[in-house]
């Protein structure tokens, strides 16, 4: 090929590259000012201002938990050892799974401190979510497109992707899994899985959409082979749980600390009634046990219970997914093979906390429902529009109540 017909070639990729590069790094840098500006209006819990471009404005008390598992690994022990006035219970950092603390751990071996390190593993995650979701959704701008990319800026729970957790590691693998199903490479798929299931709990979901793939995936190939690389690629996404159980056990000589310290110390472990927890969600008393300190500003005042109307948009949230689904199935019987995916992830990720109880997190396991946003473009477009506003009116009231510290 002549210098002149590579040179011209090169500048084409790299024109068509730009315009679709473009999308998602506004979409991210809108989503940090966003969140800045909300963090300017609000306080801390000490009644001090919140340093949002700094560390300590995105740490909460699992952020320690993280930041200590990526410093130094895993511990367990009964907290009186240590603690003679404490409650006879486990203490430790076995109830954190060691996906985004080792990612933490990787990226300080550059000579940054592990706080910063956190923070940008965190938001080059955020960053990548947006990337992804853009591919997913074509990489073409359209009024469906941009707007689905402007509630993302605002996802309800997004405030936990840009902090201290692994929220935003976890999704974005969550996003390549459904990546890999869409390209049809079981490989991909599996390893994505892997980092989601070894990133957080919630990321297991990636094993059972895995496993019902079968029936919607892999399309050109055969139903032996097709059950096949769905089993392949579920397999290898539970192996990040596998993961990291191996490195609880290296650490404590327990294959089940993860389940004792999650019964010892917070009594979870078990199925519970849905309904139930929904309720716990919803009337938990945050502001009584977190209260800021001082005078309130109006905004921070008017978040100490941003929870509650939290639950609710994200259970419209889902009502709208639900209902495009279907209208689809009906309409045209068939949705495409990266929104089946989706759809599964963002249905098991709603409802798991209901079923394992996380009165104190579900908040942060529902911002990964944002993989359910690869749905979103099918919607009307009013529906968009009332959806972003919505999304962008909770999203300020939650953030605040993070930033002042009530929601850990």
């Amino acid at each position: 090929m002549p210098d002149s017909a590579r040179v011209e070639l090169t500048t084409s990729a790299r024109r068509e590259w730009r315009p679709a590069l473009l999308p998602p790094v506004v979409a991210w840098l809108v989503a940090n000012i966003i969140t800045w500006l909300v963090a300017k209006a609000s306080i801390a819990g000490d009644g001090s201002k919140i340093a949002y471009w700094s560390t300590g404005g995105r740490r909460r008390w699992d952020s320690e938990h993280y930041l200590s598992i990526a410093k130094a690994g895993y511990e367990m022990f009964w907290c009186r050892e240590r603690y003679p006035d404490f409650r006879d219970v486990m203490c430790g950092n076995v109830a954190w799974f060691p996906g985004y603390p080792m990612s933490v751990r990787v990226v300080s071996s550059t000579g940054l401190s592990h706080e910063i390190s956190a923070v940008v593993v965190t938001e080059a995650s955020l960053l990548g979510m947006f990337a992804v979701l853009w591919w997913l959704l074509g990489a073409r701008l359209t009024w469906a497109t941009g707007l689905t990319l402007a509630i993302g800026t605002v996802f309800p729970g997004g405030i936990y992707l840009h902090a201290i957790f692994p929220i935003a590691t976890g999704t974005l693998a969550l996003l390549a899994c459904i990546v890999g199903v869409k390209r049809g490479s079981w490989v991909i798929a599996g390893a994505a899985g892997f980092v989601a299931a070894a990133c957080y709990p919630v990321g297991a979901a990636a094993v059972g959409m895995l496993l019902s793939s079968a029936f919607f995936a892999w399309r050109r190939d055969r139903w032996p082979l097709r059950f096949a690389k769905a089993g392949l690629s579920a397999v290898l996404a539970g192996s990040g749980v596998l993961w990291a159980k191996w490195l609880m056990w290296q650490a404590t000589g327990r294959w089940n600390a993860y389940e004792i310290m999650q019964k010892s110390s917070y009594g979870q472990g078990d199925l519970r009634q849905p309904f139930d927890e929904m309720g716990k969600f919803y009337a938990f008393p945050f502001s009584d046990w977190y209260r800021p300190k001082g005078h309130l500003p109006w905004l921070v005042d008017h978040s100490l219970a941003a929870h509650k109307p939290q639950l609710w948009l994200n259970i419209v949230f889902m009502l709208l997914i639900l209902s495009m689904v279907a209208i689809q199935l009906i309409r045209r019987r068939r949705l495409e093979v990266e929104e089946w995916a989706a759809f599964v992830l963002a249905v098991t990720i709603f409802f798991a906390p209901f079923f394992l109880g996380a009165q104190m997190s579900w908040y942060r396991n529902h911002a990964q429902v944002f993989v359910g946003l690869v749905l979103v473009p099918r919607m009307p477009r009013w529906v968009q529009v009332s959806l972003l506003v919505l999304c962008a009116i909770q999203y300020v009231f939650l953030s605040a109540m993070f930033f002042a510290g009530v929601l850990v």
